[in-house]
């Protein structure tokens, strides 16, 4: 039975005598009891209760984990999927302090070409940069620009990389040349090592930076004791460090990049390709994480690539992540079902499409998976224990998830249909009713798994019926994530302020410990919450 408790009136006077009170009512519920109770929740289902200000917006630390060696100053990825992340999304979201995985829905040496593009775009001292031979042609510099983006060239003795250099070339050297001259040899527009500025290899980045600057040269060649090139900086890279404090890089200060592979063991292959690339860290593309495929996959990278970050799933239960953690991944991603464009939780659709022969229509009955916040909170609760990071992947629709779900426990969130239909993502802008859209499609989708590696990714390669997990769209346009990103930083920032949490890790620390209060909401509140009692109103994308 349960009692009122009593209140001491004669404190209560005291305080108020004082000027203060010391008598405050438990309020709200905490992580363990709104989520602990059998109920399966989503974002909307339940709000954070304010704390206490005493910062501003802009002093919150938006540092956080993404697995056990890497760390980004936004938390936010961008989803391996065909219709969100190729090269100039992973750029873009590197340089904005986050991190790009690209798809695999292509050949290995696509994929691979995509991760190599990431990894030169910015770079200190760029390391075996990319080099021509004197008896190259004018449409070899034009070919490689197109590949790669970039027109400035070393040129060496021997072509490789390492060999001695004698010239450089760029685009201005070749841009009056008639059309019928793209056959003229490197030897003849170059600009000889006579006239080159280059420094040796005793200089330091900063000395290096403030060479070109003075120079107002485009590109600077290190060279060694015998006039070997080593390496090599670029001009463009002072300006996007200057323009991008918050960019993700590696040792080498190149931007960080990642990449998707099935636990196919053919994708073996894939792998040692991207890792030649460059990539940063590999994610195991599964609807569902807990398998023997993944299992052994998780086992071979780490035995053959031991400086590669690994991270497993899709994973919505402790047991499931458990597997996952002693095979010895470095994150975890978590969700099943929650995407926007996913139907692997529905039970039933009034027809569904598949490709058989002949053509099949039906039911389907999937029925597999779990509301997206408490599947954040079971995982990240228990994958806390050791040192594992987790991505809350699926269910976020706007910039008060991505706070839920950094409360709940997730280092960073990976966000597919959010990004989806910015300048950046893969595909070609159309317009419907006069609104400006993008496709987007799920990598279940029927769609999406005529390409193999997508019915990979469901266990789906082998079937005589594929059985649709993901629905295929369109997106309104959203214009630059240069734009949107830097708006979901600062509702997430203005959000941890309401919460009174200056960084993301004190967030969790107040959600662990019961200091962060939670309230469920009841249909009729999730209506109040909204836009409501309006005849009409405007409501911007961002």
């Amino acid at each position: 039975m349960n009692f009122i408790q009593p209140v001491d009136l004669e404190k209560i006077s005291n305080d108020e005598e004082s000027g203060e009170t010391s008598y405050v009512p438990e309020d709200g519920l905490t992580a363990t009891q709104l989520l602990n109770n059998g109920d399966g929740l989503t974002y909307n289902d339940f709000l954070i209760l304010p704390g206490f200000i005493d910062f501003s917006a802009d002093q919150v630390d938006m540092t956080s984990a993404l697995t056990k060696k890497i760390s980004l100053k936004t938390p936010m990825v961008s989803s391996p999927m065909d219709t969100v992340t190729e090269s100039d999304m992973a750029i873009g979201i590197a340089l904005l302090g986050g991190m790009g995985f690209i798809h695999a829905n292509c050949t290995p040496e696509k994929q691979a070409s995509y991760v190599r593009r990431v990894k030169r775009y910015e770079q200190g001292f760029i390391q075996n940069p990319v080099t021509l031979g004197p008896k190259n042609t004018v449409e070899d510099v034009k070919l490689l620009k197109t590949q790669y983006g970039f027109s400035g060239i070393p040129i060496t003795e021997d072509g490789l990389s390492n060999g001695r250099l004698v010239g450089l070339v760029s685009s201005r050297d070749f841009d009056f040349l008639p059309c019928k001259d793209k056959g003229v040899l490197l030897e003849k527009v170059m600009t000889p090592l006579s006239e080159l500025i280059f420094a040796d290899t005793s200089v330091t980045l900063a000395e290096a930076n403030a060479t070109l600057s003075k120079s107002k040269k485009g590109k600077l060649p290190i060279v060694d004791k015998d006039g070997n090139l080593v390496s090599l900086i670029a001009r463009t890279d002072l300006k996007k460090n200057r323009n991008f404090p918050l960019a993700s890089k590696d040792d080498h200060k190149q931007l960080l990049c990642g990449a998707a592979i099935s636990t196919h063991e053919e994708d073996r292959h894939r792998l040692s390709l991207l890792v030649d690339a460059g990539v940063d860290a590999v994610i195991l593309d599964s609807s569902q994480g807990n398998s023997i495929y993944q299992i052994e996959m998780v086992k071979y990278i780490k035995q053959t690539y031991q400086d590669l970050q690994v991270i497993g799933g899709n994973v919505v239960t402790a047991a499931q992540a458990k597997n996952l953690i002693d095979a010895g991944v470095d994150g975890l991603r978590v969700g099943m079902g929650s995407g926007s464009i996913c139907i692997t939780q529905e039970e039933m659709s009034n027809q569904m499409t598949v490709l058989a022969e002949p053509h099949v229509s039906g039911s389907y009955l999937m029925a597999v998976g779990r509301p997206q916040a408490t599947a954040v909170y079971k995982v990240a609760e228990y994958a806390r224990r050791f040192g594992v990071p987790v991505i809350a992947d699926g269910g976020i629709q706007n910039v008060g998830h991505i706070t839920k779900a950094l409360a709940l426990g997730a280092t960073t969130v990976m966000m597919g249909s959010l990004l989806a239909a910015t300048s950046e993502s893969p595909g070609e802008y159309f317009y419907s009713d006069g609104v400006r859209l993008k496709k987007y499609r799920g990598m279940g989708s029927i769609d999406a798994m005529e390409n193999r590696a997508s019915q990979a990714r469901y266990f789906g390669e082998k079937d005589k019926v594929r059985v649709a997990q993901g629905v295929s769209g369109s997106v309104q346009d959203k214009g630059s994530i240069h734009t949107f990103i830097p708006y979901l930083v600062s509702g997430l920032q203005h959000g941890c302020q309401d919460i009174g949490a200056k960084s993301l890790s004190q967030l969790r620390s107040m959600m662990y410990t019961g200091e962060l209060r939670l309230e469920k909401r009841t249909a009729s509140a999730q209506v109040e919450g909204g836009v409501h009692g309006l005849h009409s109103f405007e409501k911007p994308h961002v």
